[in-house]
């Protein structure tokens, strides 16, 4: 195909380069699209549960929409605490403090007291200790554990030792026999104005969904820069007519 004075001629390598590469820039952008709009959903339902704090009664937490706000009775267990390592604020190092709270019937939910920083020295904790006022409610959001992204960064707790327990990215099975009883397969994020917790600047999980949009609109725009280079390295001068 001739365009003004050069033709049109692409070899069969660059255009498989080109198509590999659009394929994969083209499904990175979708993957990425898709993934804003789950956390756009997740910031929606984040908002939603802002709403007033629905009593737990007899539910267990997994009946509970995550993120909703809800209001438990029972007492903290200030003798065991576990603090989830590698958890970071604003950049600085630190701990989540996880509190067992003893619901009136028997139950126990891990109630996440906040970001605590760290104190500069692996071999000394920070100190969580504080003085239980008996049993009374707690009202606090609905949550995950956090979860780890490779099987590496995970560490569980000691089952003996001295408390606070050390712990990366546990599963709750494992933060149950460390405690020794178990434990409700859900966590409480504590409300930032309840008494005895740390820094609670809680948000859904992961990155923006502008964020992950903008990626996407990246990725298809190196798709697109393939395809015009790919166009214009395929285009050949004519060879000067004698």
């Amino acid at each position: 195909m001739r365009l003004g004075g050069r033709t049109f001629a692409p070899s069969w390598i660059a255009t498989a380069i080109m198509l590999a590469l659009c394929v994969g820039f083209v499904s990175l952008g979708h993957w990425q699209w898709g993934r804003g709009v789950l956390r756009q959903a997740q910031t929606e339902e984040f908002a939603r549960g802002a709403d007033r704090a629905q009593p737990l009664g007899s539910h267990s937490l997994d009946e509970i929409a995550r993120f909703q706000r809800v209001s438990l009775l029972g007492s903290f267990d200030t003798q065991h605490q576990f603090l989830l390592d590698n958890r970071s604020h604003e950049g600085r190092p630190g701990y989540e403090v996880l509190t067992p709270l003893d619901l009136l019937d028997g139950r126990t939910v891990l109630v996440n007291r906040g970001w605590a920083p760290f104190t500069g020295y692996r071999d000394r904790l920070p100190n969580v200790s504080f003085v239980a006022s008996g049993a009374g409610a707690v009202v606090g959001r609905v949550d995950e554990l956090p979860a780890a992204g490779l099987a590496s960064g995970r560490a569980m707790p000691l089952v003996n030792g001295s408390w606070p327990k050390l712990t990366s990215f546990p599963d709750v099975a494992q933060l149950s026999v460390a405690l020794g009883r178990k434990i409700e397969p859900r966590i409480v994020l504590l409300d930032p104005r309840a008494p005895n917790g740390y820094v609670r600047a809680w948000q859904p999980p992961g990155l923006s969904p502008m964020r992950h949009w903008s990626y996407a609109i990246q990725w298809w725009s190196f798709a697109l820069a393939t395809l015009v280079l790919w166009f214009v390295l395929s285009l050949r001068k004519e060879p000067a007519s004698a």
